[in-house]
């Protein structure tokens, strides 16, 4: 074997992450050190992130585009892994809250998104851009709510169907969502400094002692014997996302044997989506393990809570990092119009419906809601951990289970949603109707959660 430099894929990973660490610990200097950083409450991961996003589009060092998107996807995974795998213990202020409101609030963003961006592009199609594709503005909802994968295969179908360039306008969207949830989290963050004193701003007292009783459950594995405590977190993340990668092979495999037509649907959402089916398998290996103890057949509790929370954040810097400097802002030569209207009313009223239905819906952590909330759904799930670890480091409340849970019940509740997509592309009088669709179909969801909230208690 090639031990040279010569072998770039031996040498490309330690290279990429190499560049990665060293911009984390330049970006906790400036953070602590300049005072208008410190002042921004900006998070390291994230001016890592776009220092390195500049650094690739200067192009004065090579950065793998294809590296950051697999870490980005990987990292993704195993952070809620770890997070699935700690030992619940008892939140205060949970109630009845399922995954299934989780899933009504995150669709019933989709369908408010949907209205607005709907409703831009038809005001512009009849009066100062003609020949505007009317159903542009569902691409408002892929973007910001669904993400950049959404976003690129809607804008291929509908460029498709005669929307020029509507794949770099779905793709843009996604990049000034995305840019929304940092920049604008972040400054409401700031607006809330005097609230969060204690759990951000100098980090004293996040990163304060750690104690015997904050480090070991009772009946736990030692710290050290024949083999390491951290390297059984390790192990136990590293397997469940193993199985992960083997199930959903296993699925889809099976699918393409019986049902090609299915099999092509749901292969994507399953990869796309692996971050829920590895948290689910997670929660059935600790409930295993659990159950193992129950019946006396393992004396010692394995996951150990601070060391798996550790991983997740490790993971979870490096998602966030990876997946801003992967943004890719494409031409939209003859779409800035629609594209400035669309990226900053989908922000503000975005904005605005999540701090009422949060309120409603989460009000013994309704912040911790509201910001993880807003960060994924106007960017991707990592800007919405990136925001909530601001103000809940250790993920003491709800709300981190929430972007999982709700995202699992959110492509049931979506579907319809998918199919307005398809309706809409047809133009003319279809656009309209598909506003007052969606409308309709929000009104009930909103019945739902009314109903959800009245037994959260």
């Amino acid at each position: 074997m090639d031990f040279s430099a010569a072998n770039r894929g031996l040498w490309n990973p330690i290279i990429q992450i190499g560049i990665i660490a060293g911009l984390i610990l330049l970006a906790n200097v400036l953070r602590r050190k300049l005072p208008l950083v410190k002042k921004t409450l900006m998070p390291t991961a994230v001016l890592a992130g776009f220092i390195l996003l500049g650094i690739r589009m200067s192009g004065v060092i090579e950065i793998d585009a294809t590296f950051l998107e697999t870490l980005t996807y990987h990292a993704i995974a195993m952070g809620f892994i770890a997070l699935s795998l700690r030992v619940p213990t008892k939140v205060h202020g949970e109630g009845a809250l399922t995954g299934s409101k989780s899933g009504a609030l995150i669709v019933s963003t989709y369908l408010v998104q949907a209205i607005v961006g709907l409703t831009i592009s038809l005001a512009l199609a009849y009066t100062v851009m003609p020949e505007l594709f009317q159903a542009s503005g569902i691409l408002l909802p892929m973007a910001y709510g669904q993400g950049p994968g959404q976003a690129n295969n809607v804008g291929v179908t509908y460029q498709n169907l005669g929307m020029v360039g509507g794949r770099s306008f779905g793709l843009s969207l996604a990049a000034a969502g995305y840019l929304c949830a940092c920049i604008v989290g972040v400054a409401a963050l700031n607006l809330r400094r005097k609230k969060f004193a204690r759990r951000v701003g100098n980090g004293k007292d996040i990163s304060g002692s750690v104690t015997i009783d904050a480090f070991q459950d009772q009946n736990e594995i030692p710290v050290a014997e024949s083999i390491d405590k951290l390297s059984v977190q390790i192990a136990l993340v590293a397997l469940v996302y193993l199985l992960t990668y083997l199930f959903t092979w296993g699925v889809v495999s099976l699918l393409e044997a019986v049902a090609p037509g299915v099999a092509e649907t749901v292969s994507s959402l399953l990869w796309g989506f692996n971050f829920i089916v590895g948290s689910v398998i997670a929660i059935g290996a600790r409930n295993l393990l659990k159950g193992l103890q129950t019946l006396k057949l393992m004396n010692r509790q394995y996951q150990n809570n601070y060391l798996l929370s550790r991983i997740s954040g490790l993971a979870f810097d490096l998602m966030i990092i990876a997946g801003i400097a992967s943004i890719n802002v494409e031409d939209l030569t003859g779409y800035w119009l629609p594209f400035a209207l669309m990226a900053v009313l989908g922000g503000v009223v975005t904005y605005l419906y999540l701090r009422w239905i949060c309120r409603k819906l989460y009000p013994t952590y309704f912040e911790e809601a509201f910001f993880s909330m807003y960060g994924m759904l106007t960017g991707t799930i990592s800007s919405g951990v990136l925001l909530l670890r601001e103000i809940d480091p250790d993920y003491e409340t709800p709300a981190a289970n929430n972007l999982v849970s709700g995202s699992s019940f959110g492509i049931v509740f979506g579907a319809p949603v998918l199919l307005l997509v398809s309706f809409a592309a047809k133009g003319g009088w279809t656009v309209p109707a598909t506003i007052c669709i969606a409308a309709v179909y929000l009104a009930a969801l909103l019945c739902f959660i009314a109903k959800a909230g009245k037994t959260r208690k």
